[in-house]
């Protein structure tokens, strides 16, 4: 009796052990999930000193039906070299992505594409495309293991042109390398601005 009563005690402590653990109602928490980017800015500052030139795109209800639009395009002088700065913010939670992004930066890197002959540096149309990952862009910042970030980079406008100018940010957690390309992983955002150089 004894050994019965304690069997059965052993049972009815296991069946509320299980019970409580599959009671717990918060959802697994998501790794890795794509930011919420509502205002991406492009911050132009010309390297000799000059007025900033801004470019902007904006996406008001974040993951609602309505995607990113340009709300001004890009205007460069020619012969000039720039520093670029990109600023990405969550307008609807108040927070800027920027930082997230630059704190993982080792998951995180934007690609550039342009109309072949804007710029005199760097050279070519840029490293958006799955063999293109080599051609040359002016980084200024990186992750912990020297790879490319892009919130910084550097552009040197060629004579009067224009054309196109494509931001792509990705989200490589696990396969950001020396290899990995704009192919690769999630887009948190891909922007195509018109850009003139006069």
């Amino acid at each position: 009796m004894r050994k019965l009563n304690y069997l059965f005690g052993l049972g009815l402590l296991f069946g509320l052990v299980t019970m409580s653990g599959c009671t717990d109602d918060e959802p697994p928490e998501i790794e890795n999930e794509e930011e919420i980017i509502t205002d991406v800015t492009l911050t132009f500052t010309p390297i000799g000193g000059g007025s900033a030139i801004i470019a902007v795109a904006q996406d008001p209800d974040g993951e609602g039906p309505e995607e990113l639009e340009i709300i001004s395009n890009i205007i460069l002088a020619s012969n000039t070299t720039y520093a670029l700065e990109l600023d990405l913010e969550n307008s609807i939670e108040g927070e800027s992505i920027s930082e997230e992004v630059e704190e993982e930066a080792d998951e995180h890197m934007f690609f550039f594409g342009w109309t072949s002959g804007l710029f005199s540096d760097p050279t070519g149309d840029g490293n958006i495309g799955s063999g293109n990952r080599d051609n040359p862009v002016n980084y200024e910042d990186s992750d912990t293991n020297s790879q490319p970030l892009g919130l910084e980079t550097t552009w040197t406008t060629g004579d009067t042109a224009s054309g196109v100018f494509r931001v792509i940010l990705k989200h490589q957690p696990d396969i950001k390398s020396a290899s990995s390309t704009s192919i690769d992983g999630e887009s948190d955002i891909d922007i195509t601005w018109d850009i003139t150089i006069n």
